[in-house]
């Protein structure tokens, strides 16, 4: 089993489409739907996760605070890299996920701030898209890994 490890750095929910995010403590992850009161629940994007170490360097390479906020996402982690993972499973706390795909910046990153689209495919800082497994609460602070095959 692998020693990597992580944490939740952040947690967010969108209450509509195209409202902004709303930063949360806590969520409840529902079975091949979502996240409890996310407008995404039921949609093939059940779950989308961003790693804060990309946003810290873009901010520091385009001179700007960066918010990963402006992404859009449900989480952030810190301390683990998200990059290569398609079907792999992801746990963060006693919540289990399995990364269906990576996502890509759209227009609404440029709306935000102007070349954070570019600079996030360049850093491979869209993040990945997820499957929830099984119903389970998550927070700010549980500690995230990838879990390894039998």
């Amino acid at each position: 089993m692998s020693n990597e490890s992580g944490v939740l750095a952040a947690l967010w929910i969108k209450p509509a489409r195209r409202a902004p995010m709303e930063p949360a403590q806590a969520g409840r992850l529902i079975t091949q739907r979502g996240m409890e009161g996310d407008a995404n629940l039921d949609r093939p994007r059940q779950i989308t996760i961003i790693e804060e170490e990309k946003f810290e360097l873009m901010s520091t390479e385009l001179g700007a605070k960066i918010e990963p906020v402006w992404r859009r996402a449900n989480l952030m982690v810190r301390g683990l890299s998200l990059e290569k993972s398609q079907d792999r499973v992801l746990r963060i706390g006693g919540a289990r996920l399995r990364v269906a795909g990576e996502t890509h910046g759209c227009s609404r990153m440029d709306e935000a701030f102007q070349g954070l689209r570019a600079a996030m495919t360049e850093h491979s800082a869209s993040g990945i898209y997820a499957d929830v497994l099984e119903d389970a609460e998550i927070r700010v602070g549980d500690e995230v890994r990838w879990e390894e095959p039998a």
